[in-house]
This record gives C-alpha cells, structure tokens and sequence, in this order.
C-alpha cells in the first residue's frame, strides 16, 4: 500500500448509523480507539439525531443532515498530527446516534389496585391498563440523565420507570378527577390526554415526552361488579309487581317440576297462576275492549283462587318437599309427620313445628287424642 493510500485513508471517514432492532433507543458509533478524523461525513438521518463528545464532555447535538467534520471549531482527531505518539492521538471522541422516532404499543398496568373515593360507590378500589408512546425530545438531556456511556441503550432499561411515573400520575389524576366510576368508560379519551400532560413534565426532565397515552380498561373488584350486576338486573325488570309475578310464576313452574310429592298440586297450582295472570293482563290496557252505549255492561270476572300454601320438612339435616296441604294431612295420618316436625312455607319466619303452625295444627286434632291411664286400683 502507498504513503498516498495510507495518507487517504486517515483523512476519510464514514459515519452513519442504521437501526433495525425497533427497540435501540441510543447506539454508540464503535470506531477503533473513538478516533474521529479530520474530515469525516457525518450522516444523520430522519428520525436520528447524533451528539458528539469530547474528551468526556458533550459538545455539540446533529440534526438530521450530512456534516464534514473539518470546520475549525471541530477537534481535529487525525493521527498525522501527533508523529511523537506513534500515530496514536490523545484526543478521543464518541459520536453516539438517538433514535427520535416514536416507541409506540408500549404497555403499562396498575400493579395493586388504586384507592379512591367514588360519589356514587363509596371508597372503593379500581385497577386499569393501557398502552402509551414515548419519544426522545431532547437528546443531550437523555444522554446526561439516564444513559451516561452505555454503549447501547434499549427501550427495556427504562420502560419499567415510565411505568411507576405513569401509574403514580395516574392514581394522582384519577383519584382528584371525582369522576363516578360508572362514567369513567365514557371520558376515557380526556382522561388519557389529562395523564399523558401530567406524566410529560416528570418525563422532560430526562428528555422524553409522551406523545399518546390510551387508557383501555378500568375495572372494579369482583363484589362490587356483582353488585353492579344485581343492579342492572332491577332495573331491567322494571315494575316491581310484574317482576313479582314473573317470580312466583317461575316458582310454580320448578314447583311442578319437582318429583318429590306434591308435584300434581304444584302443577295445578301453576295452571292456576298462569289462568290468574292471563286474567290480569286480559283486564290491563292491551286487553280492554271498547263499550259502546248500545252494549250490555260486561260482567265482572271473579277474583283468582287463592294460592293454597305448600311446605318443605326438614329431616335428617335435609329438606323435602314442596307437599300441598292434602299430602301434609295424609303425612300426619301415616305418622310422617308429627306435631314435632320441623315445617316451612314461603312467608314464614323460620323453621317451625309442625303442632305451632296454625294451618298444620289441625291436622292433628281429626284423630282423637290417646285415652288417658286407667285411675289407681282399677
């Protein structure tokens, strides 16, 4: 090789760097012994920026651009300069390239429940999760506050303190907010916007800044969900008495369906019911008819059976039943059922015997009693 090539290639130099990890935040340009020569192109493209540095200290930030370094107020790095050092300069230098381009679909999440005051719920408790966007506004701040001489800085190192100051703002902002938790789904879009504002100024003190910030879910814990569930389930019902009827329709409807004595009854009883209801709703608003004058006055229908009881036995640590009234008296003729028999029937307060309920307790006086003893001597 001549003098001439070994001279050219001192004095040239290519630096320039391309990223295709998705994830490198900062790379250092790795050049052997951090020599820059004089007259070296620098090439910073879209979405870089490139920060130079000086014997330690940082001395200038590149946009995007191509750059000779061979102005008078750059360091001149050439080994040709110094023939005392063996054509070694002292005069190290680091270009280190920051990547400025968005890290999107990066995820956070509420690690412990977050404690608020709701006005509708009470103190209650809410977990949440979203995704953000993070950038790099300000490259020599984030070179200075967070990666220092790291050679090759990812998103990782510093994704798990993005989430703490998230998740501390968050708490902060949703916890002053007042806003019911039922109506938080509906503000997800300002209540995002109000964090990413919140978490962007403790971020620009490291030279970031959070461009999008999505809130995805907000969940309650699982009793107070259930309750929620109960709730909207009234309110669909709607009028508490046809949801009454819907009930003891329901009730009749399993009461006829069971096999275990009293099914017949409980079938009639829920034919009963059905013609009771059908009568009903025949003498609402849908089923009236218009009278005119000429017509006779319509005669009044008679008033639903009244809905004979039925009742469970508990025996053995187990209930039977339901049994209609008739079955009960056949029970107490065959002696299943004592005056000591524990009864229940739906309106009853507890579990009673069978002899201290007044419907039941006549059951047991159509038998005469035992005769009493013989008098003494006889």
């Amino acid at each position: 090789m001549g003098i001439f090539d070994f001279l050219s290639g001192e004095f040239i130099d290519v630096i320039h760097w391309v990223d295709d990890t998705r994830d490198t935040m900062v790379w250092r340009f790795e050049r052997e012994g951090h020599e820059i020569k004089y007259g070296a192109k620098l090439t910073v493209r879209e979405g870089q920026s490139a920060v130079f540095v000086h014997e330690g200290q940082l001395a200038d930030v590149f946009t995007p651009g191509l750059y000779m370094l061979e102005t008078n107020n750059m360091p001149i790095m050439t080994t040709l300069q110094h023939w005392d050092h063996g054509f070694r300069s002292p005069f190290k230098s680091e270009i280190y390239f920051v990547n400025t381009t968005r890290f999107n679909n990066l995820k956070w999440g509420t690690k412990n429940p977050i404690m608020l005051r709701d006005p509708e719920f009470g103190p209650t408790r809410i977990r949440a999760f979203g995704t953000y966007s993070i950038r790099v506004t300000d490259p020599a701040r984030f070179m200075t506050e967070i990666v220092g001489t790291d050679g090759e800085f990812t998103m990782d190192e510093i994704s798990f303190q993005i989430r703490n100051i998230i998740v501390q703002e968050f708490s902060r902002t949703i916890a002053g907010s007042q806003i019911p938790v039922l109506d938080m789904a509906a503000n997800t879009a300002d209540l995002g916007k109000l964090i990413a504002s919140e978490v962007s100024r403790p971020l620009a003190e490291y030279g970031l800044s959070m461009p999008e910030f999505y809130i995805e879910n907000i969940s309650l814990p699982p009793a107070v969900e259930q309750a929620l569930d109960k709730r909207t389930s009234m309110g669909l019902a709607g009028d508490l008495g046809k949801f009454t009827q819907y009930s003891a329709a329901e009730a009749m409807t399993a009461a006829a369906q069971n096999p275990n004595g009293g099914g017949g009854m409980g079938a009639g009883l829920g034919m009963g019911m059905g013609m009771a209801m059908a009568n009903q709703m025949a003498a609402g608003p849908w089923g009236a008819r218009p009278q005119t004058h000429h017509a006779a006055p319509a005669a009044m229908a008679p008033p639903p059976p009244p809905v004979e009881h039925v009742w469970h036995i508990a025996e053995n640590g187990a209930t039977k039943g339901p049994f209609s009234k008739a079955a009960m008296g056949r029970m107490a003729t065959d002696g299943a059922l004592t005056r000591e028999t524990l009864v229940w029937t739906p309106g009853q307060d507890g579990w009673l015997p069978a002899g201290q309920v007044t419907e039941l307790a006549q059951l047991f006086t159509i038998l005469p009693p035992p005769p009493p003893p013989p008098p003494p001597g006889v």
